[in-house]
């Protein structure tokens, strides 16, 4: 623990001692090299000491999602910045390494001063994250954005060509700040008119006590002909806290379990129903959370158990590598599935139709968006809700709306 420490100290005195450097080689003047370490080192502390006031028993506050967002504000630009200037640090000290050994003017310095413009440039792209990161806190959270797509099966009962489907995923409710904006969210969740609506998991980040401000709030989702069925997602068993025993633990999954139920929606644990559209119908299957990292509480065998290849089936499963290791294979030919909890990591760069990037694609092969597998599809949705850093940049919050259509599939 000790050396960790160490390590983290000295990294941030390096990021510092970088970033001192590139405001003292643009600017002499002594007040705005003072207010910078007064500012700076004011914003270490803070971080510092909320740390040192993590309650494990608590979980994640809103408290300690600022000092997230303060934490990526000081060290993401800062690291960039020190990059570029430790790559100039290397050419000054090649071109020094030369002079010395050409036994060019003994005189002058060995290492050539620090260039204006090189801090210049560093400090300007240091201000892309910063301000994104602002961005990110302030209106990207609530940026919410419909994301329609149309996808095709061969193999769908003809009734249900052009049956649409709402996805909202990972609400994580115990982030919410601004209910003017999620009840804007809610008016766009009913605007799509879709025949069905569904909820891949994660209502809240750990407590059920955190969804009772916004119950009302969500039971404004108005009815879907075809109904409103979720499944539960990584957040909503409790792993993340230290609870005072294994009876409170459970009480708040059985509180957390309820909350579907009191937002209309009908939780699907290890199941399917049938979706009936005229003569036609299709499953809907629900698997509780199975993540390669996380809890494995799904079981897609006994949620299918009824099920043959020929269903056409829908699978609600939360994390996507749960179709990655078990389901786009599975004998039983799942169609589609939808999942969520990657929230795209909240924070990278993408351009529909074009390039989307972000770190959590490092993590996850599955990680925004649609993806096919022999005709067999996984749409994963960027998330409604927030998480950890109290904002988004680049990705987006998603309310998905799939038509299902017969015909030969394409992607």
């Amino acid at each position: 623990m000790v050396f960790r420490f160490l390590i983290l100290f000295i990294l941030v005195a390096l990021l510092e001692l970088y970033a001192f450097q590139a405001i003292k080689t643009i600017t002499r003047l002594r007040w705005v090299l003072i207010v910078y370490i007064m500012v700076s080192l004011s914003a270490i502390v803070f971080i510092g000491y909320q740390f040192t006031k993590f309650d494990r028993s608590v979980g994640q506050t809103k408290m300690t999602m600022i000092t997230f967002g303060l934490l990526l504000l000081v060290l993401l630009p800062k690291f960039l910045l020190s990059l570029m200037l430790l790559f100039e640090d290397l050419y000054r000290l090649i071109v020094g390494t030369s002079n010395y050994f050409s036994n060019y003017n003994k005189d002058v310095s060995f290492f050539p001063e620090r260039r204006k413009f090189v801090s210049q440039i560093a400090l300007g792209l240091a201000a892309i994250p910063f301000a994104s990161l602002i961005y990110g806190m302030t209106f990207g959270k609530y940026n919410y954005k419909v994301i329609k797509q149309r996808l095709f099966f061969e193999d769908l009962p003809d009734t249900f060509d052009g049956f649409t489907i709402t996805q909202i995923s990972d609400i994580h409710s115990g982030s919410f700040d601004n209910p003017d904006k999620i009840n804007y969210a809610i008016d766009l969740v009913n605007e799509q008119n879709s025949d069905m609506i569904l909820f891949t998991g994660d209502i809240v980040n750990t407590h059920a006590k955190e969804m009772h401000p916004w119950i009302d709030t969500f039971k404004r989702i108005k009815e879907h002909k075809y109904g409103k069925f979720s499944v539960l997602g990584n957040h909503d068993y409790g792993e993340y806290v230290t609870w005072p025993s294994p009876e409170a633990k459970d009480e708040n999954f059985e509180a957390i379990k309820d909350l579907y139920g009191q937002i209309d929606f009908k939780l699907l644990l290890n199941e399917n129903v049938f979706i009936e559209n005229g003569e036609d119908k299709m499953a809907l299957v629900g698997v509780e959370n199975w993540g390669n990292n996380f809890k494995k509480a799904g079981d897609i065998n006994k949620a299918s158990a009824n099920l043959t290849k020929d269903d056409f089936k829908i699978l609600m499963s939360h994390d996507p590598s749960h179709w990655e290791y078990e389901v786009k294979d599975h004998e039983k030919n799942f169609h589609l599935t939808l999942s969520g909890h990657t929230h795209g990591m909240q924070f990278g760069i993408e351009i529909p139709g074009y390039f989307k990037w972000s770190l959590v694609q490092y993590v996850y092969k599955q990680w925004a968006g649609l993806y096919e597998n022999k005709g067999r599809y996984v749409y994963v949705n960027r998330g409604f809700g927030f998480h950890a850093y109290p904002g988004r940049v680049g990705i987006m919050p998603e309310i998905t709306v799939i038509e299902l259509k017969k015909g030969k599939y394409t992607v």
